[in-house]
C-alpha cells in the first residue's frame, strides 16, 4: 500500500464517520436516510453521461452490490434507531474489517498472514469491549436488538466491500463503476420512503434538506476513495485501515451527541485499533 493509497483511505475514513454522524442526528432515520441516499443517487445519475460504461464482466457485482448497499442501509437505520451512535458505529465498522479477511481470502485469493491474523484476534477482543462495556456502565439490561442490528451491519459491509473490490477491478473504469452503483443503489430508499409517507415526503424532507444532502455528497466521496484504493491495494488492509474512522466516530459521539464514551471503551476502541493496525502491518 502506498502512501498515496494509505492517505486516501484515511481521508475517506474521516469523510465517512462525518456522514454518518449527520445521518445521525436526524432523528427521523427514513428522512436522513432518504436524503443521504437520494444524494449519492443524484450524483451518479450526474455523472454517467461523463463516465465509460463499466465492462461486463462487473455488472453482476454491481447488482449485488446494489442489493446488498440496501440491506446496509435499512440495519444502519435501525441500529441507529436502537442505540447510541457513539456504541453503534463502532460495532457495526468493526466487524467489517474481521469478516473481509475471511471472505477476500475465500473469494479474492488474498490469504492473511500472521499479523492479519494477529489483527483479527486483537480487533474481536475490542469489538466484543465496545460492545459490551455501554451495557455494564449503564446497569441496563442488553440491548440485543440494537447489537444485532450493528453485527448485521457489519456483515453487510463486509459483503459490499468484497463484492465491490472484485467488481472495480473488472469494470476498467473504477469512476464508471463508481457512478453506476450510486445511480443503482441510491434510489431505493428514496422510493421506500415516498411509497410510506406519499405526499407529506417533500414537507418532511425539508428543514434537513442541506444536512442530508451533504452527507450523501460526503458518502459518495468517502466510498469514491475507497474503491479507487481497491484497485491498487489488496482488500482486508484497505477496510482494516477505513474502519480507523471507528475513532473518529467515537469522538463524535462523545462531543456532538453527549453520549458516555468512558475510559474502558476508550481502551476497547484502542483494541480494534491496534487490531487494524496489525492487519494494516501486512499491506
Amino acid at each position: 500500500m502506498t502512501p498515496l493509497v494509505a492517505a486516501a483511505v484515511l481521508v475517506a475514513a474521516v469523510t465517512h464517520a462525518s456522514w454518518n454522524a449527520i445521518a445521525h442526528g436526524i432523528k427521523d432515520q427514513l428522512l436522513a436516510f432518504t436524503l443521504v441516499s437520494g444524494g449519492g443517487a443524484l450524483c451518479g445519475l450526474a455523472l454517467l453521461p461523463f463516465v465509460p460504461l463499466p465492462d461486463g464482466g462487473a455488472w453482476p457485482y454491481l447488482i449485488a452490490s446494489a442489493v446488498l448497499h440496501v440491506v446496509y442501509y435499512a440495519l444502519l437505520m435501525r441500529s441507529f434507531r436502537l442505540g447510541d451512535f457513539g456504541q453503534m458505529y463502532p460495532i457495526a465498522r468493526g466487524t467489517a474489517p474481521l469478516v473481509v479477511t475471511v471472505l477476500a481470502a475465500a473469494f479474492a485469493g488474498e490469504r492473511p498472514d500472521g499479523w492479519q491474523t494477529a489483527g483479527v484476534v486483537v480487533a474481536s477482543a475490542g469489538l466484543v469491549g465496545v460492545a459490551l462495556w455501554g451495557i455494564r456502565g449503564s446497569g441496563a439490561r442488553p440491548h440485543w436488538p440494537a447489537l444485532a442490528a450493528a453485527v448485521a451491519t457489519g456483515l453487510s459491509i463486509a459483503g459490499y466491500t468484497v463484492v465491490d473490490g472484485l467488481g472495480v477491478r473488472a469494470s476498467g473504469s473504477s469512476i464508471g463503476y463508481i457512478a453506476w452503483l450510486m445511480a443503482l443503489e441510491g434510489l431505493a430508499v428514496p422510493a421506500y420512503a415516498l411509497a410510506v409517507r406519499r405526499g407529506s415526503l417533500p414537507r418532511q424532507l425539508r428543514p434537513f434538506a442541506r444536512r442530508g444532502l451533504l452527507g450523501g455528497a460526503l458518502s459518495v466521496f468517502a466510498y469514491s476513495l475507497v474503491l479507487w484504493a481497491q484497485t491498487r491495494a489488496p482488500l482486508a488492509p484497505i477496510a482494516a485501515l477505513r474502519e480507523s474512522s471507528i475513532i473518529v466516530g467515537a469522538a463524535i459521539g462523545t462531543v456532538l451527541f453527549k453520549e458516555r464514551f468512558g475510559g474502558p471503551r476508550m481502551v476497547a476502541a484502542g483494541l480494534l485499533v491496534v487490531g487494524i493496525g496489525l492487519m494494516l502491518h501486512a499491506g
